[in-house]
């Protein structure tokens, strides 16, 4: 998986009148926690989490922390309601010993039978919830849809990958090709032609 790198800095002050005035001087209050160790807060400047942040993309993080390094996951990210600026960050520790839970995107590739039908492809769930080691946990989890008709879905309970755990409710969808009214009206012309033979 991919990793990328962000630099921090303790917070000795805590609540909230402290994380007020870190986030008026464009920081971003965050905790890291977890494997029965103890908590740490810090703060990371705002425009260094965009590429965190703002991605499709899963990472593991590789945390600076006043020069202590810790490799981490981002577990929860909340925002303000009405400007949508980051609040807070929790990051979980990472034992390269013990799995972790990270979402993971999809990669769709291939050229739906349905779709060439006139459906269209609709994508339910752009990441699924997965465990592994940290160093078996890949970028993506592709899926080939080649052969996925017209009203068919694609569910993750028939999703297999070696080294992880799928997590996701099995009966989840993740893709589907939806029918039209364009693939409806080509299936009546079909079926009126094959009437006539």
């Amino acid at each position: 998986m991919k990793t990328i790198e962000i630099k921090g800095s303790l917070r000795t002050d805590k609540g909230k009148t402290a994380a007020k005035t870190l986030r008026k001087q464009g920081m971003v209050p965050c905790i890291l926690y977890g494997n029965k160790s103890e908590n740490v807060d810090f703060a990371v400047p705002a425009v260094d989490l965009k590429g965190l942040i703002y991605t499709p993309n899963s990472y593991v993080v590789n945390i600076d922390i006043d020069g202590q390094k810790h490799t981490g996951i981002m577990r929860e990210v909340q925002y303000h309601p009405v400007s949508d600026n980051i609040l807070h960050i929790d990051f979980i520790k990472v034992d390269g010993s013990k799995p972790v839970t990270i979402d993971i995107p999809v990669a769709i590739s291939g050229n739906s039978e349905g779709v060439k039908q006139g459906g269209k492809l609709q994508i339910l769930n752009r990441k699924l919830k997965v465990s592994a080691m940290v160093d078996k946990l890949p970028d993506s989890l592709p899926i080939d849809i080649t052969n996925l008709g017209l009203g068919k879905s694609i569910f993750v309970g028939e999703l297999e990958y070696d080294d992880l755990t799928i997590l996701t409710p099995k009966n989840s969808i993740v893709c589907a090709v939806k029918m039209t009214r364009a693939a409806m009206g080509a299936q009546a012309a079909a079926a009126a032609e094959a009437k006539k033979d």
